[in-house]
């Protein structure tokens, strides 16, 4: 048995919290066989980014054309693209290799880091709507996204959902992370292409361990999909392995910072002394 093919076009993390690195920890934990396409490098940690060094367009391209043209797909994640001409070198890429091809496209569009820095120029926000979002099946936006995107405010879920119709004129499905809002439970605002709405709630977890959260959560999306799940289904059952990330996080980094989830909190670790013992 083959497992799902899981493919992620985002930038490096070095602190090993977002970004690619996440993707691949969250696609490991549900059982798929992770691939890679770097579009940028960033040196940062639980505090900050430090420095961010694009690849060029040519060579993310060269990257997707490799996997997709001898291993494929059965499912994309997008996280970080950086510029404007990475997006459209992305979207290039999926529209001819995926063409008469139901690959399911999950679109995490990073623009600003947990630590506040940008991710995403602002030049590069209306080649995301343009040539990217009609690529996709499914946005999912956290709601300073939602308004950067749709221009529109969602402080409310009334707000929010309005947004969200906007944003799915665009063409894909929409998923309004309710993360940033107030309150002690969560609301994640789900909207099919076919205007079906669907209410996920669940209880407000007071963590510090909250570095790349929407990262994850995308990519269990994008797992599940890859595996079959019909897109409800999907949605709920990642929100359910982040609760559960998040529930297990241990602390990393400086206090002041915001630490990593558990992305592999399912697996048994192996004690202590075992691993001093092979160490002999």
């Amino acid at each position: 048995m083959t497992p799902p093919r899981l493919l992620t076009i985002a930038g490096s993390d070095s602190g090993g919290g977002a970004g690619i690195q996440a993707d691949l920890k969250t696609f490991a934990a549900h059982g798929a066989y992770g691939m890679s396409v770097i579009t940028a490098l960033t040196a940062q940690n639980t505090r900050e980014v430090r420095a961010v060094h694009e690849v060029p367009p040519e060579m993310v391209a060269a990257q997707i054309d490799a996997v997709l043209e001898d291993i494929g797909a059965d499912a994309i994640k997008i996280g970080m693209l950086s510029s404007a001409g990475i997006v459209r070198a992305v979207a290039d890429c999926l529209r001819l290799h995926l063409q008469g091809k139901a690959v399911p496209v999950v679109l995490d569009p990073v623009m600003i880091a947990k630590s506040g820095d940008r991710l995403l120029r602002a030049e590069a926000i209306e080649a995301l709507r343009n040539d990217l979002l009609p690529l996709a099946t499914l946005v999912t936006p956290n709601l300073p996204e939602l308004e950067a995107l749709t221009g529109l405010a969602a402080g409310t879920e009334e707000e929010r959902l309005a947004a969200a119709r906007d944003l799915s004129t665009r063409g894909p499905a929409v998923l309004a992370k309710g993360g940033h809002a107030e309150g002690e439970e969560v609301v994640d605002l789900l909207l099919e292409r076919d205007g079906r709405v669907h209410r996920f709630v669940h209880p407000r977890l007071h963590t510090p361990s909250t570095h790349g959260t929407g990262c994850t959560l995308s990519s269990a999306i994008a797992a599940r999909l890859g595996a079959g799940e019909e897109l409800p289904r999907a949605v709920s059952g990642a929100i359910d392995y982040l609760s559960g990330a998040l529930a297990a996080a241990y602390p990393l980094g400086n206090r002041d910072g915001h630490g990593p989830v558990n992305h592999l909190f399912e697996l048994r670790p192996v004690p202590a002394r075992a691993r001093e013992d092979e160490t002999k």
